[in-house]
Order: C-alpha cells, then structure tokens, then sequence
C-alpha cells in the first residue's frame, strides 16, 4: 500500500500544494505549529474519514473558507487507485475511483494506515476512553460493519439517556424504557464480541513486541475489562444475557444518574507486565513499550488482513522515546510506506528517503 500524490485545498494551514512521496521513509520537519501534523491528518483522513486528533469536521476547512478538498492517488489491492475527500460546508463528500459513496467507513476497505502520535504514548496510564478508542479504531479498518454498528450503538445510547431524563421527571415513561434496552442489549453483546476476538489475536502478536523491545525480560498481557463479568471465551449469547441482567439491575441507578451505566461504552483493557499492573506500577518506559508494541501489533494484523503493508504515520513520535525504541519501531516498520514529522532535519536519511519542509503550511 503507497501513496502515489496528496493533493490538498484549503484544508487546515495547508497552502494548496500536491506532493509525491517516496514508497519508502517520507520525513516532513520544520518548526512547530508550522502543519506539520495537518499533513499527517490529511493522509489519515483516507483510511476512514475521522480525524485521529478527534477534530469536528467543520474544523478541517481553512479559516475563511467554507469549502476543503483533499485527493489521493495510491496503490492498493494490487492496482492504482484514487480517493476524494471533500468538506463543503457542513457536508462530507467521499469519492473512491471516481464513484460516490454513501459513508467514509468504506474509505478503510481500500486504504489502510497506522498512526503514532503522541497522545498513544498516554494511552496505558491515561482514562478508558483513549484504549476503547484504540481498539475501536484498528478493528474499524478491517470491518465496516463494525463502524456502523458503533454508530448506530451511540445513537440509541443517546436517544435512553434521553429518556432517562424524562423518566426522572414523568415516572410513568418508565414502561418504554425496555424498547431502548433491547436495542442496546442486542448490539451492545456484538460489539463486545468483536472486540474479544480481535483482542485473542492482538494480545498473542503483542506479547512477542513486547519480548523484543524488552530483549526477552518482560512479559506482556492485556485483559478485557468489563463491568457485566463477560469472560474471553463467552458467546455471544452469553454476552447478551450478562448484559440483560446488568441493564436490569442498574435501571434505577440509570434513572437516578440520567446516563446508562453499563455497556461497551464502559468497558475497558487493562496491561500487565510479569503480571504485575502497568497502569500503577510501570516505569514510564514500560508504559511506553506497551504502546509501541500495540502499534506494531496493528499494522502487522492491517498487514495480514489486507495481504499488504499499512502506511504507517510517525507524528512527532521519535523525540519522545528512547533510542533503542526508536531503533526497534524503525525495524519493525521496514516493508511500509512510512512517514515522519519532527523538528529537526532527519539522521536516518538514506537513499529511499524523501525530505519535505513546511513553513507557515507551505510545503516544500
């Protein structure tokens, strides 16, 4: 997989440019808020349409603008391709060869790619959100349905929550609440499947990243979290039971509170180094191996699933981590497209490297 031209209008600080990478290490440097990252975004956007700094869409357009463009020409599945992106306004508009598509998820069918930035390096001592989000993210890039799924999943939890509220003030509303619970129930239990079945793969490639960055020394696991009790090896049946029993108990609490207590929008993976707890008791490092080793973990499953290397996104990353972890991620990345950002002129530079400066969003 390797982006053959970006093309880029009025999209963040970006002057309107197109540039033609490199099919092997890209580096883009220059001083900070300069856009940098915005370029990183941009190719990002490809592989499913949201932002990975959790940006809203009418913050990607050019101030004074009310219209962005993006295009790209790559190849994948064993032929060129090319992709649009457009912002108009408050619309989103997405074009895969030419033909119109009803939704970005399936932008992630023909377009795969890993970023690292430095938000991950938080994500083992930070809150659940950011490792649901983690999760989340990688398995929507193998499954658009998946993606749907969340979707439509937050829609309804929103929609109860809704009615919570009223239900605290009208009691007698309380009788409607099981058409939200049911819903919830059914596609809640397939989301928490999805996730245990990518997380038995995950944890197993993961678990032999981790030895290599710790030659040998360190033992990695990760565990589901869950506040209904599911175990790796439940059914899906037996997902939606423990969820049944939990909407259940909870459902006076969920009144009281006016929010749903339990559910995948709660549940969480906790990491273990030699079985100890890396989120209390890991060294900052540690921590640190754990997400590079997670990365990795991604792209190789991206990798595996598309019978093709990822495009893999380094923002600002390398001056963060050691180097020995620079060494070991730079290793494990050869065979993709890569793509760097830092402050500072590359040391790693060799005759498969392209060097890109940007000044005031101006790339060069």
């Amino acid at each position: 997989m390797k982006v053959k031209s970006l093309e880029f209008s009025d999209f963040r600080n970006l002057k309107n440019n197109i540039i033609y990478p490199s099919e092997g290490v890209n580096v883009i440097f220059g001083d900070n808020a300069q856009g940098k990252t915005n370029l990183l975004e941009a190719i990002w956007l490809f592989s499913g349409g949201h932002s990975f700094r959790g940006s809203k869409e009418n913050e990607l357009t050019k101030f004074g603008s009310n219209k962005s463009e993006l295009r790209m020409e790559f190849f994948s599945q064993g032929r060129d391709q090319n992709a649009e992106i457009k912002f108009i306004s408050n619309k989103k508009e997405i074009f895969i060869n030419n033909v119109a598509k009803s939704s970005s998820a399936y932008l992630s069918q023909c377009f795969s790619a890993v970023v690292f930035s430095p938000e991950h390096l938080s994500l083992v001592k930070n809150g659940p959100s950011l490792r649901r989000k983690f999760i989340d993210g990688a398995i929507c890039q193998q499954d658009v349905k998946f993606a749907v799924m969340m979707s439509k999943y937050s829609r309804i939890m929103f929609q109860r929550n809704a009615l919570l509220k009223e239900i605290y003030r009208h009691p007698e509303l309380k009788e409607t609440l099981f058409i939200w619970d049911d819903s919830l129930i059914e596609i809640g239990s397939k989301i928490i499947k999805r996730r245990l079945d990518y997380l038995r793969k995950l944890r197993s490639i993961a678990a032999q990243f981790h030895l290599g960055i710790s030659s040998g020394k360190e033992e990695l696991t990760i565990e589901y979290v869950s506040g209904v009790g599911v175990c790796d090896d439940d059914s899906e049946q037996d997902i939606i039971k423990k969820l049944k029993d939990s909407f259940e108990k909870n459902r006076n609490e969920d009144i009281k509170l006016s929010c749903t207590n339990c559910g995948p929008h709660r549940d969480d993976l906790e990491f273990f180094i030699n079985g100890i707890k890396a989120k209390t008791f890991g060294s900052q490092g540690q921590q640190r191996s754990i997400v590079l080793s997670l990365k990795l973990s991604e792209a190789q499953m991206l990798w595996e699933y598309f019978d093709e290397p990822p495009v893999v996104l380094l923002d600002d990353v390398l001056s963060e981590i050691d180097r020995s972890r620079q060494e070991y991620l730079l290793n494990n990345t050869r065979g993709c497209q890569t793509f760097i950002t830092g402050c500072e002129p590359p040391v790693y530079e060799n005759e498969n490297t392209k060097i890109f400066t940007i000044n005031k969003g101006e790339v060069s």
